[in-house]
């Protein structure tokens, strides 16, 4: 019982402990899911990295440059809510779910790394977000993965729900608030490069032809 106390009050929503327990629950009635969804968990992060992708192969067959710019913010943008997410993470520090409770099956390595918010589900928000930047229906995809990552996470033992809803969020925020900052430098970015041999790899619009100067009068 003081155990569990102990992980209620570490955790970052009043119910994390409980609503952990349930999942892990599921997770122990469910074996023929433990290869898939312990594969997704660790690895996922190369589908996040092919949706970016084809972020900005979307962005580029549509020939808008505000489009491009997001695609190529989109990237930065998780590395920087990572980035972010680091002094929060030794900042909390909050115990994993395996250290705090009695009896929880954990399906993935043990790690000595504080548990809130989660790294993965701040990973997967930040891509949705700037997936949803790009296309909407692409950001539906993003969305998805995102969604069976945070739970993916909880199903393994690594997490508690509320590591990684923070997650999904924070990284989401950093995304969205960065791109309304930097929208106007990264246009500028992207519309200059587009001046450039490098304009194959930002649109597929042909470069515009520039009409011919009228002889000057002697």
């Amino acid at each position: 019982m003081g155990t569990v106390m102990l992980a209620s009050a570490a955790g970052q929503l009043p119910d994390d402990p409980a609503w952990f327990r349930a999942v892990n629950h599921f997770s122990r009635a469910t074996g023929w899911l433990h290869a898939p969804v312990s594969a997704y968990a660790k690895y996922g992060v190369v589908l996040f990295a092919l949706l970016l992708l084809w972020g900005w192969w979307t962005a580029r067959g549509t020939g808008d440059l505000s489009r491009m710019a997001a695609a190529l913010w989109a990237p930065v943008g998780m590395l920087v809510a990572v980035g972010l997410n680091q002094p929060i993470v030794h900042g909390v520090d909050e115990a994993r779910p395996y250290a705090a409770l009695p009896h929880v099956l954990v399906l993935v390595s043990r790690s000595t790394d504080a548990s809130f918010p989660s790294d993965h589900a701040t990973m997967a928000g930040a891509v949705t977000a700037g997936l949803f930047l790009v296309s909407y229906r692409l950001g539906l995809v993003g969305l998805v993965a995102a969604l069976v990552m945070a739970f993916a996470r909880v199903y393994v033992g690594a997490h508690y729900p509320g590591d990684v809803l923070a997650g999904l969020a924070f990284g989401a925020a950093v995304v969205l608030v960065g791109f309304v900052v930097l929208r106007r430098a990264l246009l500028w970015l992207v519309e200059m490069l587009a001046r450039t041999p490098l304009r194959p790899l930002l649109t597929a619009a042909p470069r515009p032809v520039e009409a011919p100067r009228a002889p000057v009068a002697s």
